[in-house]
């Protein structure tokens, strides 16, 4: 149990502001009181003076990519990729085939740590370990939880390494999802035959589930979809009625067609934006027009730091998106909506991030989504607090030993590397 002493709360959904101190219950379904003079403190209560900070809603991560952690300063690919498929080929499907144990756990927690950091106390994660695929959720939702960060995760079944490697894809996620909050992961089209698509969707159906999957991130996923299947990949999608579930996640959807947009506006399904993954790889340019809301905001393993993605979303959305100041934040706090309305648990109100920011400008509820698109970053995160328990205080995490676990992770990091130089790329 925790009380904030002297706190300026901002309502994440209409930015008013409130001073009061605030107790926070501890649990998976907390909930927070602004206290009061009959308010009885429990013995035992943390007490964090918060004067001059400003506390929020704690953030969330609507598309993220655990197994691209330790990628950070590797050499060279094999082959200078020309194309997108050629950078998934030399890169991403080089380095997710050399993940083993180690190397999973290692990225799982370096992630974790880094979100929560950022300021984010939930992550949705797709992730892919082709040579190491059973048991590979349960070691990220383990380093998730020692970190203290709640997730919805999934793995990518696809069959570009072959029917067993998909078979064993579909097996750890009827595995997984049993027993967690899951999604049904996918990599994208153009690597899902229609067999293991109607396994998967079957799958979805049989847990109530909903889709992770890459939708026309770049143009190749459309033309695979047309020459093989007589459709584009929105209207395949469709047809397998994985569109109809509010859990279904379609990311990037970068090059629809208006069709295509109009079946996603009259759906359950929420896409997620990933911006600079967009920009990184030259693909284009995401365009919300002829959309419904339902937009999310996400990293695709490139960071993990929320602010940073909605702020771009909106720099990069002004030549190419009908995007504003109201529509910035409501996709960044979209996911939230997301989780709630699906009953995903791991992201009540006792969430929590702390801001340390000093502005040399009034800041009020009028103007709150100027300082969030202009002024504020997460080097302005103090204190985070997970389902009411304090995982990040002035800037440190207090669940792990931080120093342990990145000279884990360079340690696994020399070693992935120096398996993906043993890599065939076929």
């Amino acid at each position: 149990m925790i009380l904030l002493k002297n706190s300026t709360y901002i309502n994440p959904e209409n930015f008013e502001f409130i001073n009061s101190d605030i107790f926070v219950e501890e649990g998976i379904s907390g909930k927070i009181h602004f206290v009061n003079s009959d308010f009885v403190i429990p013995e035992n209560t943390k007490v964090i003076d918060i004067k001059g900070k400003f506390v929020t809603k704690s953030f969330a991560v609507g598309h993220h990519h655990v197994y691209s952690a330790l990628a950070r300063g590797m050499g060279n690919p094999k082959k200078n990729p020309q194309n997108f498929y050629e950078i998934l080929k030399y890169i991403w499907w080089t380095l997710d085939k050399s993940l083993d144990k180690n190397s999973i756990e290692a990225s799982a927690l370096v992630t974790a740590i880094a979100t929560a950091k950022a300021g984010s106390t939930f992550v949705i994660d797709h992730h892919a370990s082709p040579n190491f695929i059973k048991g590979s959720l349960d070691i990220i939702a383990k380093a998730f939880e020692r970190v203290g960060v709640s997730h919805l995760l999934c793995y990518e079944i696809t069959d570009r390494d072959g029917i067993k490697k998909a078979e064993e894809g579909l097996d750890e996620s009827e595995n997984y999802i049993k027993n967690n909050q899951s999604l049904i992961g996918l990599h994208a089209s153009f690597t899902v035959s229609d067999s293991t698509m109607k396994k998967a969707a079957d799958l979805m159906q049989k847990y109530n589930s909903g889709f992770h999957i890459h939708v026309a991130e770049d143009r190749y996923d459309q033309e695979h979809s047309i020459i093989n299947y007589g459709k584009r990949v929105v209207e395949r999608l469709n047809d397998y009625g994985v569109l109809n579930s509010s859990k279904t996640i379609l990311g990037h959807c970068l090059h629809l067609s208006e069709n295509e947009k109009s079946i996603l506006k009259n759906s359950n399904s929420w896409i997620v934006q990933n911006t600079e993954s967009n920009l990184n790889n030259n693909v284009g340019y995401f365009n919300s027009r002829g959309l419904s809301n339902n937009i999310m905001l996400g990293t695709d393993g490139m960071h993990s730091d929320m602010l940073r993605s909605a702020q771009n979303a909106f720099y990069v959305g002004q030549g190419f998106d009908n995007i504003d100041f109201v529509s910035a934040y409501e996709r960044f706090r979209n996911v939230h909506k997301y989780i709630k309305e699906n009953n995903f648990t791991g992201d009540s109100d006792n969430n929590l991030v702390i801001l340390d920011y000093q502005t040399p400008t009034p800041l009020n509820s009028d103007n709150f989504l100027g300082h969030f698109i202009f002024g504020l970053n997460s080097s302005n995160v103090q204190h985070v607090i997970s389902d009411g328990k304090l995982i990040v205080e002035n800037r440190k995490m207090t669940t792990v030993d931080e120093d342990e676990i990145f000279s884990f992770a360079q340690e696994n990091a020399k070693i992935l590397w120096q398996k993906m130089k043993k890599i065939t790329n076929k």
